[in-house]
């Protein structure tokens, strides 16, 4: 323990005499002691052991899916770019969609990122970065189906039923939109194809880029040419968690300044 005032007491005709001992030597080490306690802590707050630890989830192509056991995307380069630029290890933790804002405020993980927009709703929970792309949402539907536009969802007496990925920003517009009765919400975005292939639903609403993947993918499906909302993409980190945030922006400024966030988003993306 360091002690800033070392005094002995002296009683000399019924007076108290104080001798204070070394008081600016004492302070420069206290003052070195908390430099280096602040350095560690600073350390601490951008990563632990040297490490950064990324909330996903892995059905959302072609920001975050598997590819011969591999998990791959837009989402998972970009990280990587960071975590070099960063100079730490990146580690990658894959959940439900609706459980990363959860991790990423609790300390789980340091930051999420997984096709994620930014919502007021959201910003009360969690911090975002600067935005790295754009998303659609679009609506899928089966090619002989009679919803021919976004505006049949929402015309007078109509009944259609929509499925989204649950807590995504589909699932937000859609339930805000058409009441809850007209959702049906599935952990993975594959269980969302699965429900319109076999009738359980009318349609779904889901990013462009992803909806494009699955109709690649799946015939007998077609996307509206209307879209259902734009938005922004960005990375999310905890309130309390500045520092980071600060670094993360910092450092996917400069990978988007230099090109390299719209060469990963290239390659996986053609544009039209």
């Amino acid at each position: 323990m360091v002690y800033l005032f070392l005094f002995f007491f002296q009683r000399t005709s019924g007076k108290i005499a104080i001798n204070y001992l070394e008081v600016f030597e004492m302070k420069k080490v206290f003052a070195l002691v908390l430099t280096l306690a602040m350095l560690l802590v600073s350390f601490c707050a951008v990563a632990e052991d040297g490490k950064l630890y990324m909330a996903t989830e892995g059905t959302f192509p072609p920001y975050e899916y598997y590819e011969n056991g591999e998990l791959v995307g837009i989402d998972v380069e970009i990280a990587k770019a960071l975590a070099d630029k960063l100079g730490v290890e990146l580690e990658i933790e894959v959940m439900d969609f609706g459980a990363i804002i959860s991790a990423v405020s609790t300390g789980k993980s340091d930051f999420g990122m997984a096709g994620m927009t930014v919502t007021e709703e959201r910003m009360q929970s969690v911090n975002f970065t600067v935005s790295y792309a754009q998303g659609i949402q679009s609506v899928i539907v089966l090619e002989d189906s009679p919803i021919t536009s976004v505006d049949d969802l929402f015309a007078e007496g109509a009944t259609y039923t929509v499925a989204t990925q649950e807590a995504t920003t589909g699932y937000i517009y859609a339930t805000d939109d058409l009441g809850e009765d007209r959702v049906l919400s599935f952990k993975a975005a594959t269980e969302t194809i699965n429900a319109l292939l076999t009738g359980k639903v009318d349609c779904v609403i889901i990013d462009d880029q992803v909806a494009r993947k699955f109709v690649e993918a799946n015939e007998g499906l077609v996307i509206l040419d209307t879209s259902y909302a734009v938005e922004d993409y960005a990375i999310c980190i905890a309130l309390e968690n500045t520092e980071l945030l600060d670094e993360m922006n910092v450092a996917l400024q400069e990978l988007i300044d230099d090109g390299v966030v719209e060469e990963i988003v290239n390659r996986y993306i053609v544009a039209e």
